[in-house]
């Protein structure tokens, strides 16, 4: 008879031990492992007695053998949703959706249930409310809800075996939190049940070719809650975020097997759902018609397109002693980073001065393409002088004050062009060979052509 194998595994990085730790050998997190068991493999004597293992031998293939046709791919009927799983649904495929709550994860997933359910087979499973509270929310959104299949259940087996009997071709599980395996002994939410579950949802999906989309909780930190070796079962991992007092929220792929990583859709919730925004870059675009100092426009990558947002900056007398460093949307250690660049190569001293940067609408920038705008609108804030409205800027600002190239310069041009923009400081390895219609290029090399430029 097969024995159960007891292992303890870290809620953080997903490592497992042999016994129980204060501290995860591995990561280093504090009271972080979890009691999990294992089901044993059972052998076979004979197999036993020889070293070897009992059981059907698979079939092997040479790399050359196997099919590249594409799998094809079906619309959620969200272009921005499409767009970050990579082109549209993959069948079989497991995508995680996670969110603060009050984000919109549900009604978002209900909305494009409820579309795909006019075309085919779909199920949704719900764990945290009533099928009462789901139609009520369908009714005031205006959704079609006479074809979709819904479930209130929380055990894992009952649910794959009503869906085995269903067949979807799309599947809800609302929350994988809240959902249990009837052998594992923990209590829902645990990093056991959360490992387990998650293992037998992606094993179903993976054999019958069923898409699935997991809706998971987050932490007070912002990331998913759960065991770390989740991401790593799942094809596809979404973040929603909001900023809690705007109506927009960006869809953003962390981890994706079929796309982009990094992605980036944009909704907006209204009475009537989420809403796509077709045009991102016109809602961070919401400009005055007086231009501040201190505000400069930038051209940043966001997975496979180019976004145009406003980045500001204060440059304020400190009164005290250790003048404040305070970033938002941006790397905080950079900012600090480029206060000494523009110190040492641009002959301005800020070491008497608070510093504030923010980038509008909420956008986490993690490029290094915002360096040179963020070093333009810091001296335009400080000099109190306002930039053109109609200049853009991006590029990397290197530590010997260099201006170095970014990706994909020339689209990001295109895009400035496309929103109105005429002029653009840009770095000189940027600057397209063909002229842009209706803007003039400057190319720079070194920061002080930038500051001379500017």
């Amino acid at each position: 008879m097969a024995k159960s194998r007891v292992v303890y595994v870290c809620q953080d990085c997903g490592s497992e031990q042999t016994k129980w730790a204060g501290q995860c050998p591995d990561c280093g997190a504090w009271n972080t492992l979890s009691q999990f068991v294992e089901a044993g493999a059972a052998r076979g004597l004979g197999g036993a007695r020889r070293g070897g293992y009992a059981g059907a031998v698979a079939e092997l293939q040479t790399l050359d053998q196997i099919d590249l046709a594409e799998v094809p791919r079906f619309s959620t009927g969200y272009s921005e949703f499409d767009r970050v799983l990579g082109g549209g649904v993959v069948p079989g495929s497991v995508n995680l959706v996670g969110g603060q709550p009050g984000a919109g994860k549900s009604t978002l997933l209900l909305q494009v249930m409820c579309a795909l359910s006019q075309q085919m087979e779909t199920l949704y499973v719900t764990g945290e409310e009533s099928l009462q509270q789901v139609a009520l929310r369908a009714h005031r959104l205006g959704l079609p809800t006479d074809k979709l299949k819904m479930l209130a259940e929380t055990s894992v087996e009952s649910i794959l075996a009503t869906a085995a009997k269903l067949a979807p071709r799309v599947m809800v599980i609302d929350s994988v939190q809240v959902v249990h395996c009837e052998d594992v002994p923990s209590a829902p939410g645990g990093v056991a049940q959360v490992r387990e579950s998650a293992a037998q949802f992606t094993r179903f999906a993976k054999a019958g070719g069923a898409a699935m989309f997991l809706v998971g909780h987050v932490t007070k930190d912002g990331t998913l809650a759960g065991p770390k070796v989740l991401e790593h079962i799942i094809d596809c991992s979404i973040m929603l975020e909001d900023e809690g007092d705007s109506r927009f929220r960006s869809l953003r792929a962390g981890k994706n097997r079929f796309g982009a990583v990094n992605e980036l859709g944009v909704f907006a919730m209204t009475d009537r759902g989420m809403r796509e925004v077709r045009n991102p870059s016109a809602i961070f675009l919401s400009r005055g018609a007086d231009i501040s100092p201190g505000s400069v426009v930038m051209v940043v990558w966001e997975g496979t397109r180019p976004l145009l947002v406003e980045i500001q900056a204060l440059v304020d007398e400190s009164m005290g002693s250790n003048p404040r460093r305070v970033a938002v949307g941006v790397d905080q250690n950079r900012l600090s980073m480029l206060l000494a660049v523009l110190h040492r190569h641009g002959g301005l001293q800020l070491g008497d001065q608070d510093v504030f940067a923010n980038v509008v609408g909420g956008i986490k920038v993690a490029e290094t393409s915002a360096d040179l705008a963020l070093l333009l609108a810091i001296v335009s804030s400080y000099r109190d002088r306002s930039i053109d409205a109609g200049l853009v800027s991006f590029g990397e600002v290197g530590l010997s004050g260099e201006i170095r190239p970014v990706p994909s310069g020339g689209e990001r041009l295109l895009e400035a062009a496309k929103h109105g923009f005429r002029r653009a400081i840009v770095p000189a390895a940027n600057v397209p060979r063909k002229p842009v219609e209706g803007m003039d290029v400057v190319g720079v090399s070194s920061l002080a052509q930038a500051l001379d430029a500017l």
